[in-house]
């Protein structure tokens, strides 16, 4: 395998409030860390270190990165040595059923109380209550995006030939599954793209899909079928036996924005707004809903009760992102009071603790023990 990572999201802000896809991120692996301690105790500098040490020793690794500042990390996989390493704070109520070999490694050691002060702790516990309040109104607020964009879709949705569009999802399915099925049914991967981040809509479409031969963009309007159709192809793959990593909606994860086939080198996913790309190599494709089974001239006819629904929408969106960018501030203030209380000695020595771990996982290419 090439040495190189890949990069994903399995937390995410949306319209259903925090949403945690770790549970099947991380299934099946053989041993699972995971990081406990408040945040600032040093756990996201320690995955970044021990996802380049892995890199550097020609490993592969998933990085999946945080919804509020995705340049820094919740957790890695080292794909090959079918170990993950996660912040506990930020999966949920990740349980690891499928895992063979769970630890726990306690950050928490490496913040000493002696370094902080009565008042800081009243500070923390009030910047906490208002960081529950603005995560609670963006959340609340891209609820109600949601709902205007249910509104928008009802436009559409009348003007669509659903017969043709199942005809689409079913063709389709044909195609790619043809003579490849298993006699064992698998279950997915799930997974995010992107995120709703306080910057706004972040994803890593085309690095995930840069290696792949075959990419259909999925083009159309709300309401076009688009999500409707990957869950069938989804569930086609999987009653097959074909292995599909499911990537979710950032902002509605009851949708499904993309789909990827590894094993048939290829990726089906919805490119509008906000990820919304076009072809630019060979093997790129369009398969536009809108243009397939729409009423001809929908866009036009609607123009007028459609344009404020938009306006609204968007007016939703960045009253939403303004929330989490609020939440950012505020969650960077608590990060800093711990970290200023953090011995970041007892931080390097779980880190080599965990790095020893994972270069004796590499030579024994057998089971390990944390020194």
């Amino acid at each position: 395998m090439s040495v190189t990572a890949s990069h994903y999201f399995a937390r995410g802000n949306t319209a259903s409030g925090a949403h945690f896809l770790y549970e099947s991120a991380f299934r099946g692996l053989d041993r699972i860390f995971v990081l406990s301690g408040p945040r600032g105790t040093g756990k996201s500098m320690v995955l970044r270190r021990l996802a380049d040490h892995l890199i550097e020793k020609g490993q592969h690794v998933e990085c999946f990165h945080s919804p509020l500042r995705p340049d820094e990390l919740d957790g890695i996989i080292a794909t090959e040595l079918e170990v993950g390493i996660l912040d506990g704070r930020a999966s949920g109520d990740f349980s690891a059923k499928s895992t063979s070999d769970t630890l726990s490694i306690d950050f928490g050691e490496a913040f000493d109380l002696e370094r902080i002060s009565p008042e800081d702790l009243e500070t923390i516990d009030a910047l906490q209550e208002k960081l529950d309040q603005a995560y609670a109104k963006s959340y609340e607020t891209f609820a109600a995006a949601l709902r205007i964009h249910d509104e928008w879709e009802k436009y559409y949705i009348g003007s669509m030939d659903f017969a043709k569009a199942d005809r689409i999802a079913q063709e389709l399915s044909e195609e790619l599954f043809s003579g490849r099925a298993k006699d064992t049914p698998v279950i997915g991967r799930h997974v995010f793209f992107g995120a709703a981040t306080p910057k706004g809509a972040f994803d890593y479409i085309q690095s995930l899909t840069a290696s792949l031969s075959r990419r259909i963009f999925v083009k159309g309007r709300p309401g076009s079928g688009k999500s409707t159709m990957l869950k069938k192809l989804a569930a086609a793959a999987e009653s097959k036996g074909i292995d599909v990593r499911v990537f979710h909606c950032g902002f509605d994860p009851n949708s499904l924005d993309m789909l990827i086939f590894p094993e048939l080198s290829t990726a089906i996913f919805d490119s509008t707004a906000p990820h919304e790309y076009f072809p630019d190599r060979e093997g790129d494709e369009i398969l536009d809903m809108y243009a397939l089974t729409m009423t001809a001239g929908t866009d036009e006819a609607y123009a007028n009760e459609l344009a404020p629904i938009k306006e609204r929408y968007s007016a939703g969106m960045k009253e939403a992102t303004a929330y989490l960018a609020e939440a950012e501030a505020i969650d960077a203030q608590i990060k800093s009071i711990y970290t200023a209380a953090t011995d970041f000695a007892i931080v390097e020595s779980h880190l080599r603790q965990l790095q020893s771990a994972l270069d004796e996982r590499l030579s024994l290419e057998g089971t390990f023990q944390l020194q």
